[in-house]
C-alpha cells in the first residue's frame, strides 16, 4: 500500500490521541512506511502523548514515522489526510452552554449537538477550523479532512460552505443503536445488518435485516422493544411509537432535539466530574508507561471503536469497503431532505475516497425533525461566520428546547459575554470566514 501522511490536529487530547495511537498500530503494517504528525497547541500534552505513542510503535513492532509540532503549517505539507478532533476550551465553555439556558427556562437533556449549547459549541469551533481550512487550501489542497469536533453537522457545513476542502465527519454513536438492537433481539451485535439515516446524533434504523440471511427483523424487533422494561431507552421507544423509526443514537443523544425529552431522560446533563476524574486516571497511566512503571499494553490493547483508520487504510487501497456512517453534504443521499446541510448516511469507501449511499426518503414526520434541525444548523453556522447576532438569535428562537424569544435574548446575551474571549467575531474582530 503507498505509503501516506497523516495529520492528527488535536493530537493533545489524551482520550482521542491514546486509542487513535492504538489503532494506527493495529493497522500498522498496512501504513508500513507512512509518517503520523500529531499537533496540538499544548506542548506539556503534546510531549506526553509524543513520547506514548513512540513507546506504542516500538512495543507493536510497526514501521510508522512519528513527527510532533505545535505548528500545524509545518505539518501539514505533503498530508494526505487531516483529523480534527478540537475543542475550544471544551468542558468549561460547555457548563457555561448548560447552565445558563437553565436559568432562562431551558429544559435540555445535554446542550452539546442540539439547543443553545449547539449553536455556542459552533460559535467557538467554527474560527479555527475554517483557519485549518485556508492552511489546508495553501499546504496540501488535495489532503481529505476528517472531523471529530461537535456538533458534527454544523461543523462539517462550514467546511463544505466557506472553503475549498474535502470533508468527511464521523462518529461511533451508530453502534449504539447495533447494540440497543442486539439486546433487544437478544443476540450478538454481529448477526446484525443495521442501516440508518438522518443527521449526527440523530439517525434512524431504516432497515434491519439477520445478517446471514437477510431476514427482515424489525417486526420481531418492534414486538421485543413492547415488552422490554419501562426504563430501557423510554425516549427512543416514544419517538419509534409515534414515527415509526427506532433512533440509532440512544435517549440522550436524541433528546438534544427533541422540546420535551427532559421528561424521560431527565436534566442532570454531562457528567463533568466523572468524565474530569477517568481523564485525570488516564493521564496518570500515561506518566506511568512513560516512565516504565506500567505496560504499554494499557494503551496498546484499547480498540477506540473510531473508524478513522479504516477509512484511511480503506482509500489508499481501494478497499470499495461499506461503513456504517459517514457525514457529509446530502447531494440526494436522503431524498426529502434539502441538499447541502450535513447528512449522516451509510457509505462506500474507496480510492475515490467516501462516497455517501442514497438511501431514499425518510418516512416524512422524521424528515420534518431532521428538515428542521438542518435550517437550524444553517442560521448557526452563518451566524458563528459572520460574528452576526440576528442570526444567532433567529437560531435560537427558532430552536425547539428555547421556550420564547424573551428566553432567547437573554442566553444570547448572557453567552456572548460571559464567552466574549472565545467570540471574537460576536465583539468586533475578525470573521471567521
Amino acid at each position: 500500500m503507498p505509503q501516506t501522511r497523516i495529520v492528527l490536529i488535536g493530537a493533545g487530547s489524551v482520550c482521542f490521541g491514546t486509542s487513535t495511537f492504538a489503532d494506527l498500530c493495529r493497522a500498522g503494517r498496512r501504513l508500513a512506511g507512512s509518517t503520523i504528525v500529531l499537533v496540538d497547541i499544548n506542548p506539556e500534552g503534546l510531549g506526553a502523548l509524543e513520547a506514548l505513542f513512540r513507546r506504542m510503535v516500538q512495543a507493536a513492532g510497526v514501521d510508522l514515522t512519528i513527527e510532533a509540532t505545535t505548528d500545524r503549517r509545518r505539518a501539514l505539507p505533503g498530508a494526505e489526510f487531516v483529523v480534527v478532533s478540537i475543542a475550544v476550551d471544551r468542558e468549561r465553555t460547555w457548563k457555561l452552554d448548560f447552565e445558563v439556558p437553565r436559568r432562562h427556562g431551558v429544559r435540555h437533556v445535554l446542550g452539546e449537538n442540539g439547543g443553545p449549547g449547539a449553536l455556542f459549541h459552533a460559535a467557538r469551533n467554527i474560527p479555527p477550523m475554517l483557519a485549518i481550512c485556508r492552511d489546508l487550501e495553501a499546504l496540501c489542497p488535495a489532503a481529505l479532512l476528517v472531523n471529530f469536533t461537535n456538533p458534527e453537522p454544523r461543523m462539517c457545513l462550514a467546511v463544505s460552505r466557506y472553503s475549498k476542502v474535502r470533508v468527511v465527519g464521523l462518529c461511533h454513536q451508530v453502534f449504539h443503536g447495533v447494540s440497543a438492537a442486539a439486546q433487544v433481539l437478544g443476540c450478538a451485535p454481529a448477526d446484525l445488518d443495521l442501516k440508518a439515516a438522518g443527521i449526527n446524533h440523530f439517525t434512524w434504523i431504516s432497515d434491519l435485516r439477520d445478517r446471514l440471511t437477510g431476514a427482515d427483523l424489525y417486526p420481531e424487533f418492534r414486538r421485543r422493544l413492547a415488552a422490554m422494561p419501562p426504563d430501557f431507552e423510554p425516549l427512543c421507544r416514544q419517538l419509534h411509537d409515534v414515527f415509526g423509526l427506532y433512533p440509532a443514537t440512544g435517549d440522550q443523544h436524541a433528546g438534544e432535539y427533541v422540546a420535551w425529552a427532559f421528561g424521560p431522560v431527565g436534566e442532570q446533563g454531562y457528567d463533568f466530574a466523572a468524565a474530569a476524574a477517568a481523564r485525570q486516571g488516564m493521564w496518570d497511566d500515561l506518566a506511568r508507561v512513560n516512565a516504565g512503571t506500567l505496560p504499554v499494553a494499557r494503551f496498546l490493547d484499547v480498540d477506540s471503536g473510531e473508524r478513522v483508520v479504516p477509512l484511511v487504510c480503506g482509500v489508499l487501497e481501494n478497499s470499495n469497503h461499506y461503513e456504517l456512517a459517514v457525514d457529509l453534504p446530502n447531494r440526494g443521499h436522503i431524498a426529502n431532505l434539502p441538499d447541502g446541510p450535513i447528512v449522516e448516511v451509510p457509505g462506500m469507501i474507496s480510492g475515490a475516497g467516501v462516497r455517501g449511499l442514497c438511501v431514499g426518503p425518510l418516512p416524512e414526520g422524521i424528515a420534518i425533525l431532521c428538515r428542521r434541525q438542518m435550517e437550524l444548523a444553517s442560521l448557526a453556522v452563518d451566524a458563528a461566520v459572520h460574528g452576526d447576532r440576528t442570526l444567532a438569535l433567529q437560531a435560537l428562537v427558532l430552536d425547539p428546547v428555547v421556550p420564547d424569544p424573551a428566553a432567547a435574548r437573554a442566553i444570547l446575551d448572557e453567552l456572548l459575554a460571559a464567552e466574549r474571549a472565545w467570540l471574537p467575531q460576536f465583539h468586533g474582530g475578525p470573521p471567521a470566514a
